[in-house]
């Protein structure tokens, strides 16, 4: 299955890095390498509870990513989403990586809140930026502010990324 950025709102994430498209569905077992990626024979909702449930050997998952941003930004194209939907992420459209300056960042429990000079809606982010960290890299859709992708200490000429 392929998603682009106009089906983001179907991937639940996290998302697992996968090596490669060569999965295959047998008998309610997901299967990469022989190795079970997922077991939908076992009740749950997530991939993670049904992966705790099985008793076949299962293939790894050691790479995780908490946002488009981390999907963006790897060279690999092939994942499996929390849902347990394996997928192949296609970068079909250029957005503007612009860099503003930080005003202020809220920490709000699990995730914070960025302010940006020149941006009015403010962003939210998983991790804050460290400290002497002044800049947000962020992506513009549309010509909107979409999300921030990186944090700089100086000021970084504006460019493009492919999404």
């Amino acid at each position: 299955m392929v998603r682009t950025i106009k089906t983001l709102s179907s991937i639940q994430f996290p998302v697992y890095l996968l090596p490669s498209s060569d999965w295959e569905v047998v008998d309610g077992l997901l299967l990469m390498e022989g190795k079970i990626l997922d077991d939908r024979n076992m009740t749950g909702d997530s991939l993670g509870v049904r992966r705790l449930q099985t008793e076949f050997a299962l293939f790894p998952l050691p790479t995780l990513v908490w946002d488009i941003v981390g999907i963006i930004k790897q060279r690999t194209n092939y994942f499996i989403d929390s849902a347990g939907i394996p997928f192949i992420y296609e970068k079909t459209k250029t957005v503007s990586l612009k860099y503003e300056k930080i005003l202020k960042v809220e920490r709000k429990g699990i995730a914070s809140i960025i302010r940006l000079h020149g941006v009015k809606n403010a962003l939210k982010v998983i991790r804050p930026p460290e400290p002497g960290m002044s800049w947000a890299g962020v992506l513009f859709l549309n010509k909107y502010p979409w999300v921030v992708y990186d944090f700089s200490e100086e000021k970084k000429k504006d460019t493009w990324r492919k999404v």
